[in-house]
């Protein structure tokens, strides 16, 4: 098939996130399918990073919009458009993609995220027989993301401006998300909850799912003795659910950790650190690490990996990561939601209260066979279920299912 991936960022090899699923799926895809990615790119250095990428796919790239902050506060008070759209909203990549499905014709678009779903066009009814299949890849259902976001600072007062925008965005991503099926032949979800979101508010848009993986050759057991024991969170710093879970951690388990266990490092690595993450690491054991270019050190160096998650969605990368990496996983009911396969105790240990979450961080450091447990089994549920080896083929099911749909939806 010949395939169009619209990305709204690089999918820079091997970083973490959105952009480790992109780039996997177009690694996975190559071999079986002509790709074309379609992104936006921030600036022409960006762009040069894309050669890596050459081998899988051809690439079109158009320079990431621009918003200033009163844009921004124009378009969260007056437009009913999502702040997502806006954020990848760009005249010209819309002329860039017209110009790549006049110069062929495509099997499939792919929009990568909800930014992307708004260069779809509205699909005629019924189901005309010729042009591209038209799917969306979501990697999370954006409105719960919202919503959960507005209940956890609704109980802060000093947090009650970002409340009043995740409820806007809530409403406005809830009635968005409820009309994909008039732009969707399908759409794959990261998890079966996803799934069930989307076909309760959506039940004419068909579904199905493709989760987040792992390269587990990549990602693979790759221990380093450290001198004190080390805690490790990782991800993109400047996103929302990630700084909370962080800040969240610092305030309320980390005073109780370092009671118990003086000596106690805590790593925070990840992309884009904003001021609140970076004064974080002006703290007494803990240090902030941005933009590196390879995570995977930190994972051999760390005694336990922590997710923190109060707000988000889908399945984390990162959980899977420190999985494959053989490095034991203490998080919060959500920050493993969605982990088919998952059984707390088993895989990872499982808290969502400060002192429950701290005590399970010292129980890890205090036992070697409980750890020894939970990393063989949380590396075997990965090699089974999320290498991505396993899990691109069904994304090219649910290509060929959709397409056998709308033909006998347009013979009939």
């Amino acid at each position: 098939m010949k395939v169009a991936i619209l990305a709204p960022y690089p999918p820079y090899p091997p970083q973490g996130g959105g952009q480790q699923r992109m780039y996997q799926i177009i690694r996975q895809l190559t071999a079986r399918h002509t790709l074309h990615l379609v992104t936006f790119t921030p600036s022409d250095r960006a762009t040069a990073a894309l050669d890596a990428l050459q081998p899988f796919c051809r690439i079109t790239t158009v320079l990431a919009p621009r918003r200033t902050g009163v844009q921004r506060l124009g378009t969260t008070l007056l437009s009913a458009r999502p702040d997502m759209l806006w954020r990848g909203y760009a005249p010209a990549f819309a002329e860039a993609l017209q110009a790549v499905l006049r110069a062929e014709q495509y099997d499939v678009v792919q929009a990568e995220s909800i930014e992307m779903t708004q260069y779809a066009p509205r699909k005629a009814e019924p189901t005309t027989p010729g042009g591209p299949l038209w799917v969306y890849d979501a990697w999370n259902v954006e409105f719960m993301i919202q919503q959960r976001a507005f209940l956890t600072d609704l109980r802060r007062p000093r947090h009650w401006l970002r409340a009043g925008y995740s409820l806007l965005q809530w409403f406005k991503l809830r009635r968005y998300e409820q009309r994909l099926h008039h732009f969707f032949d399908g759409a794959f979800a990261v998890s079966q909850g996803d799934q069930r979101l989307l076909q309760e508010f959506d039940p004419k848009l068909p579904t199905a799912v493709v989760p987040n993986g792992v390269d587990t050759g990549y990602f693979c057991p790759q221990r380093i003795t450290v001198p004190v024991p080390t805690i490790l969170f990782t991800g993109t710093l400047d996103y929302r659910p990630n700084v909370d879970a962080i800040q969240w951690f610092v305030a309320t388990v980390w005073p109780r950790l370092v009671s118990q266990i003086p000596a106690a490092r805590l790593h925070i690595v990840g992309r884009n650190p904003g001021r609140e993450v970076l004064a974080l690491g002006t703290q007494a054991g803990i240090e902030v690490f941005a933009d590196v270019v390879d995570v995977r050190p930190f994972f051999s160096a760390a005694s336990v990996y922590v997710v923190p998650m109060r707000i988000g969605g889908g399945v984390r990368l990162k959980v899977l990561e420190a999985f494959a990496q053989g490095v034991p996983v203490v998080a919060t009911s959500l920050g493993v939601e969605g982990i088919a396969g998952l059984q707390p105790n088993v895989q990872a240990l499982v808290a969502d209260d400060p002192a429950a979450f701290a005590n399970a961080i010292v129980q890890l450091f205090e036992s070697k066979s409980k750890v020894k447990a939970l990393t063989r089994a949380a590396r075997a549920l990965v090699v089974q279920r999320y290498d991505w080896s396993a899990i691109i083929p069904r994304m090219e099911d649910g290509w060929l299912d959709w397409q056998a749909t709308r033909g006998r939806a347009t013979s009939s």
